[in-house]
């Protein structure tokens, strides 16, 4: 113990070499596994130093805290499904928001109660050498954007989750009072922030604490299915940044270190995706919903009909053992369908039949950042077989086949033809240049921003509805009695 009390400094900084190299680690799917041990040391380290170092700790509450927190962890980690992994993500995002408001509470009721009892004593205390200094300025500040942050980052990864998780409480606000009423409680937030700057008042934290959680929930909820993966890359950068605001309140330099790396790296993140989706921040966060207007479709009901050409697995199977060149486009639907690895099986039959067979993946594709990449990593499909959209577009006018599984918004044609759609400009992987077309879906329903997909309705496209898993298993066996 006296060890770590010694070297706290030294220790904390080799926690935070270990989440650079975390981060470093995390930027590659090869590398990824190596990244988590990293940040798990790094993890460990900051944790068991840190309780060695703090003033008076509760050693059965932190303990019990700990243990209750690992138990609850880890059985969701086993049991999770990874079509609910984006939610789940959110739903972390939240606790570490709710964290940083709890302790921003806590700081300021632990100085004011210190701040009363040498009120109440203040002579007999500074005849014993006792000295109580109030809260700084820049603590004040510190906790001012800490705790707003944090509240702004729990109710929005709250609603977040519930937007993912398709719940009836979670539901899409919409109208011209909206931006009005963002406007006025940021105000109001604002206001009451710097009125507790100045002058401490503690009904004026309380004021900003409640707006800011308002703030959070009239933030998101306007936003759109279709950016909700840019809005979850966001609120971890923002749980990250509410967790180095409480660090400097706390003067721990790991939490400083460790909330900062997070912040930057989701602010990277969220900058790559919305340039993924010709989009500005701005634009996601305030311009409305994408797709808030979806296009009658044939599902709907409307009176507009589209001609579609729908096959079977079979006629599938004998197109795609045929080709030359396939290339998989997987989007939620196979996660849905928890169809991974039955889309590495297919994969491994066409290449034992000669066919060259590639995954094309889009920045955005599923509903959070890198989704089909941790779908296929698990189905251990081969890295060098994991394109980016920017690796793979110029290759589609010389594929046979491109197979869509679940994919919807990510290969719409009218992000590139239509003016008059809400995605028009968004880079797309460029399915519809392929020479042969096939969708797997279980209807001609939506995607997930609301908006009917031209490809669907190409001459070249065949749709094939059903289970993805159930699709692609058919597939396989139809190209394995073809090959007997």
């Amino acid at each position: 113990m006296e060890f770590i009390q010694a070297n706290a400094n030294w220790l904390y900084l080799v926690g935070a070499i270990l989440f650079i190299l975390t981060l470093r680690g995390l930027s590659g799917p090869k590398t990824a596994i190596q990244g988590n041990r990293y940040g798990m040391v790094a993890m460990a380290i900051a944790v068991v130093t840190t309780f060695f170092v703090a003033n008076h700790p509760v050693f059965w509450m932190i303990g019990g805290a700990m243990v209750l927190g690992a138990i609850v962890g880890i059985a969701r980690a086993r049991t999770v499904p990874m079509t609910q992994m984006p939610e789940t993500v959110a739903l972390m995002h939240s606790l570490v928001g709710l964290a940083a408001v709890l302790i921003a509470i806590a700081a300021i009721l632990h100085n004011n109660q210190l701040t009363a009892l040498f009120t109440q004593n203040e002579a007999a205390l500074t005849a014993a050498g006792i000295q109580h200094t109030h809260m700084s300025k820049v603590h004040l500040f510190e906790l001012f954007v800490g705790c707003f942050v944090g509240a702004i980052t729990f109710t929005a990864s709250v609603f977040a989750y519930g937007k993912l998780a398709a719940k009836k409480w979670a539901k899409t606000i919409s109208g011209a009072w909206v931006k009005p009423v963002q406007a006025l409680v940021f105000i109001a937030m604002l206001a009451c922030g710097v009125y507790f700057f100045t002058t401490g008042n503690m009904q004026a934290f309380w004021a900003m604490t409640a707006l800011a959680l308002v703030l959070g929930w009239v933030w998101i909820a306007p936003v759109g299915g279709g950016d909700m993966p840019v809005v979850v890359s966001l609120l971890n950068s923002f749980s990250g940044w509410a967790a180095a605001g409480i660090g400097f309140t706390l003067e721990n330099n790991m939490l400083i270190v460790a909330g900062s790396l997070v912040g930057s790296s989701g602010a990277i993140l969220s900058y790559i995706m919305c340039k993924a989706m010709n989009r500005s921040i701005i634009n996601v966060l305030f311009g409305g919903a994408m797709g808030g207007t979806a296009a009658p479709t044939a599902a709907s009901g409307d009176k507009v009909q589209r001609n579609h050409r729908s096959g079977s697995a079979d006629d599938a199977g004998f197109l795609m053992s045929n080709a030359d060149s396939v290339v998989i486009v997987p989007g939620y639907g196979m996660a849905q369908g928890r169809a991974q690895n039955a889309v590495k099986e297919l994969a491994h039959i066409l290449k034992e039949q000669g066919v060259t067979v590639r995954f094309a993946i889009h920045p955005v594709a599923g509903r959070m950042p890198g989704h089909m990449n941790v779908l296929l990593a698990e189905a251990d499909v081969a890295y060098e077989d994991i394109l980016e959209m920017d690796e793979i577009n110029s290759d589609f006018p010389a594929t046979d086949v491109v197979l869509v599984i679940g994919a919807n918004d990510v290969v719409n044609p009218a992000a590139k033809d239509d003016p008059t759609s809400p995605i028009y400009g968004m880079p797309i992987l460029e399915a519809h240049r392929a020479r042969t077309i096939m969708v797997i879906k279980r209807s001609m329903a939506t995607g997930y921003a609301g908006l009917d997909n031209d490809l669907f309705y190409n001459d070249k496209t065949m749709m094939i509805f059903g289970d993805a898993k159930k699709v692609v298993e058919d597939m396989t066996k139809a190209i394995n009695g073809s090959s007997h």
